[in-house]
């Protein structure tokens, strides 16, 4: 199951995929069908037969032309039909240096394979069962499936720990006080195709136990069941493959955190440690 589950989450970018630079700094994937709605911008765009490079040259761009581009962009590819509608939401693109080189539009960093970063919450009762939340059939990734209790992308100049709490209230209707004392269980990487385009997540896991008290009780209409399972039940649902790619890995190491067998080393997660 586990071993299933690793080979998912390194999967090696399309072989019609162009490696994307900005500035000369390497930072995504653009997909295939991408490449011919980026040639109206030969200007700032130069497209080779296994790369594109955005404000090629050698000189460092200003943060603002950058921005403006990658705005230019989005905006192409949602007119062309290309993007899985419009979020309204800025995520940072990175170079593969952890370097921040600009901003775009959350629904554009798919097709052109930019990395973004991702918290997963795994919530806990006092006596160990896991609340795990099941996406709603409107979700354009992983409609239907189970996923961790909060999990979502961080936007641009957020940290982990602020995407958390924004996540928390949307998903679960939780509160600072209730992620009072969580903790960091690890991180990790997925690299995947997606019908957008490449995926590469980097993401951050914590664990919280929430008191006997507390019922998590989704916000934002994008859960459409709330409940808890036992350890053994989940990895049961993993190997069912009834969760997402990224809870199953965060519930994973949840598990291994309590010391519940996983049927091999936990130390095979390391292969995806981010």
């Amino acid at each position: 199951m586990l071993n299933s589950i690793l080979a998912r989450a390194q999967v090696d970018p399309p072989a019609d995929a162009r490696r994307l630079s900005i500035a000369g700094r390497a930072c995504g994937w653009v997909a295939g069908d991408v490449v011919p709605l980026l040639l109206p911008f030969a200007e700032e765009i130069a497209v080779a037969p296994d790369a594109v490079h955005m404000l090629p040259g050698t000189g460092q761009p200003a943060r603002a032309a950058v921005d403006g581009l990658l705005a230019r962009v989005a905006q192409a590819l949602f007119q062309a039909g290309r993007l899985n509608g419009w979020r309204n939401e800025l995520l940072d693109v990175e170079a593969d240096d952890g370097t921040v080189l600009g901003v775009i539009e959350r629904a554009a960093v798919r097709p052109l394979g930019i990395a973004t970063h991702a918290v997963h919450l795994n919530a806990w009762t006092p006596d160990g069962r896991a609340w795990i939340a099941r996406r709603a059939a409107t979700k354009t990734t992983d409609p239907g499936k189970w996923d961790t209790l909060v999990g979502g992308l961080i936007s641009a100049a957020e940290t982990p720990e602020i995407a958390l709490a924004r996540e928390s209230w949307e998903e679960a209707g939780l509160m600072p006080e209730h992620l009072a004392g969580g903790q960091r269980r690890g991180r990790f990487r997925v690299r995947r195709t997606l019908p957008e385009g490449y995926q590469i997540e980097n993401v951050t896991v914590v664990d919280v136990v929430l008191g006997p008290g507390v019922t998590p009780a989704n916000q934002d209409g994008e859960v459409d069941l709330i409940r808890t399972v036992r350890c053994d039940e989940a990895l049961a649902m993993i190997g069912r493959d009834e969760f997402t790619l990224e809870a199953a890995l965060s519930l994973l190491l949840g598990c291994a955190a309590r010391h519940v067998p996983l049927g091999v080393d936990p130390e095979a997660l390391s292969a995806v440690a981010a």
